[in-house]
């Protein structure tokens, strides 16, 4: 059902069942739709159930988690209406900050951007590799906003975009990430040579143009069709 892991020096059970269960739904191991008990995970984590009760409740603030009282407890499908939040909110605070990284950059943050696409490029051409260029992808964007001491905001855009980036994940597995690698190299070069007449235009092409490759997963014969709660379409911006 899900896989545990070993414990951080330190960490208490709480901290600990709250990272591996998300995770697993975020990496789509645990499936939008699909029931799951608290004592399935205790006795998957070896955990008592008191700290899974207090996990769950806070995965369904996250919207990550839905219980139907009378029928049971659902990892929650992917909601149309929150995907659109998290896209409105990526076009707006990736395009702010790419405008003050063009102001304003630190040297060395500029070289971790850059081992970090590095990186990415080594997962170019394999296969089995989509999680791994996902963290590589999401760290990057991490770096940018860290870099301009805005990582509040990072981490109330990951909030929201619980939905959004479970849809990207099943996108890169279908797609090559190519083209992400191709526009992380250009968001560089922005920053580098502050052109921040062309942010509008990557930001464009980063965030709202793969939204264009989405539509078919969500079709009949899709193999993440049930991972969708379609009473709306997804939206495309």
């Amino acid at each position: 059902m899900i896989e545990s892991r070993p414990k951080l020096p330190g960490e208490n059970n709480r901290d600990y069942s709250y990272k591996v269960i998300k995770e697993a739904i975020m990496s789509l191991q645990l499936e939008p739709g699909r029931s799951i008990s608290e004592s399935e995970l205790s006795e998957a984590l070896q955990i008592s159930r008191t700290p899974i009760r207090e996990v769950m409740a806070k995965l369904r603030e996250e919207n990550l988690v839905e219980v139907i009282p009378q029928v049971g407890t659902y990892v929650s499908k992917i909601k149309p209406s929150l995907v659109e939040q998290a896209i409105f909110t990526r076009i707006i605070m990736e395009k702010e900050i790419l405008i003050m990284s063009c102001k304003q950059f630190p040297n060395d943050k500029i070289l971790e951007l850059k081992k970090n696409i590095a990186l990415q490029e080594q997962l170019q051409g394999k296969v089995g590799f989509v999680h791994e260029f996902h963290k590589l992808d999401n760290d990057f964007h991490a770096i940018l906003f860290l870099a301009n001491n805005k990582e509040n905001i990072w981490e109330a855009i990951n909030r929201l975009s619980t939905h959004y980036n479970r849809v990207r994940l099943m996108s890169e597995m279908k797609h090559d990430f190519d083209n992400a690698i191709a526009q992380h190299n250009i968001i560089v070069n922005i920053i580098e040579n502050k052109k921040i007449d062309k942010v509008e235009s990557i930001v464009r092409q980063h965030i709202i143009e793969p939204i264009n490759l989405w539509e078919d997963l969500y079709e009949a014969n899709s193999p993440y069709a049930g991972y969708f709660d379609l009473t709306f379409k997804l939206p495309v911006i």
